[in-house]
Formats: C-alpha cells, structure tokens, sequence
C-alpha cells in the first residue's frame, strides 16, 4: 500500500488515455443494463466487496507458489488498475500493485465513478475505446439504448475484445453474448426465457446500424 501512488489522479490517466486514443472524456454515465451486465460477468460482488476478492487473491498467490499461472478472479477495480497504472505488465509485482491500487480505487471513488471510469479506457475491439464508440460503432446507438443482448455482448468483449470482435469474429462473439446473458440470469437480472428469446435474434440484427449513432 505504502509503495504504490495515491489513486487520486485516475480521472486525470483516464483523460490522457482518452486522448491518446481519440476517445471522448469523460464519457457517457453507465446505463444499468451495461453495467449490470460488466457486474454479472466480471465482477458480481462489485458493490460489497473491498476492491479485491481475497478468495481470488489467495488464488493468485497460490498459482505463482506453484507455477500454474493465473488463477483469475480480478475484480473490476483490479482491472481499472491494471489499465491505468500497470498497462501491459503481468508480473506478480504488478499483480500486487493492482491488488493494493484497487483497494484505494474502492475508497477513493464511488460505484458509479469506477464503472464510469472503466468505461471510458476500456477496449471492445474493431478500434473502438470506450462504451460509448462501441455502442455506436457496433449497433448504432448511444450506450443508454442497448438493448440487453447488445450490453451482453459489449460487457463480454473487454475480456477478448479482438478475438471475440463480433464483426470480425461473429462466432466468438456469439459465444460470449451466450456466456453474459446465463450470467444476468444466474444473478436473477433476467430470466431464462428473456435469454432464450435473446439468444435467437440474429447477430445481423443487432449489428444492423453499426457505425450509425444518433442522440
């Protein structure tokens, strides 16, 4: 905690991010399906827990001690400091500067504040930084009108956003709308038969005004 920078100036690494790659800052509020959806894939304990999961940071110390790598579990504010502070570093070093900057990002910030930041500096593929170039970019629509299948598969982009770029690679893309929608219902956001019935709209649908948005 001592040996890592106050987490005071992540709005400001987030305008420079932004700016560097042509991306809007600050961007649009989180709508609450996007957000649910980030929440329910990446991070479900997001507004209890305190910036780390200490089950998933065990974990993670337990992969280094017996070189089996990363045993997953970052929460959403150890990904905020991995693309703000430690871009590009996998080292157990940066592993747990994430870990000590994400407990300072928890109580530094509010909820909405970190999911706003997040947004803003994540990649979703095709070229496209940030949620609301995204949503634009592929369906055509400003972030607050995404639909659920929409929000599902951008929440499951930031993961892989090149190799499940839905354009690109409508397959994978496919696969992780599927993988997000199971997540909203197994968090009782929506249920299974909103899935199902999601899940047979075709991709061409939804893509259909990609790169059109309007207000």
């Amino acid at each position: 905690m001592l040996a890592t920078p106050d987490a005071g100036n992540a709005r400001q690494l987030a305008q420079a991010f932004d700016r560097e790659h042509g991306a809007p800052y600050p961007g649009v509020v989180v709508p609450y399906r996007f957000a649910t959806a980030l929440e329910a894939t990446e991070d479900h304990r997001f507004k209890s827990e305190p910036g780390v999961d200490p089950v998933a940071v065990l974990r993670v110390i337990y992969g280094a001690m017996t070189r089996r790598g990363d045993q997953g579990g970052a929460t959403l504010y150890q990904q905020l400091a991995k693309m703000l502070y430690t871009p590009g570093q996998a080292s157990l070093t940066a592993e747990a500067e994430q870990i000590a900057l994400a407990i300072k990002l928890k109580y530094t910030y509010s909820g909405p504040e970190i999911l706003r930041l997040y947004a803003d500096v994540a990649y979703f593929g095709h070229g496209f930084y940030g949620l609301e170039e995204a949503s634009c970019g592929y369906f055509g629509v400003q972030p607050d009108r995404l639909s659920w299948p929409q929000a599902a598969m951008l929440a499951g982009l930031v993961q892989g956003p090149s190799a499940d770029d839905p354009i690109d690679h409508p397959a994978a893309g496919l696969v992780r709308e599927q993988h997000v929608l199971g997540r909203l219902v197994a968090v009782g956001a929506i249920s299974k038969s909103q899935a199902n019935a999601y899940l047979r709209i075709p991709l061409r649908t939804l893509l259909a005004s990609a790169g059109a948005c309007t207000g």
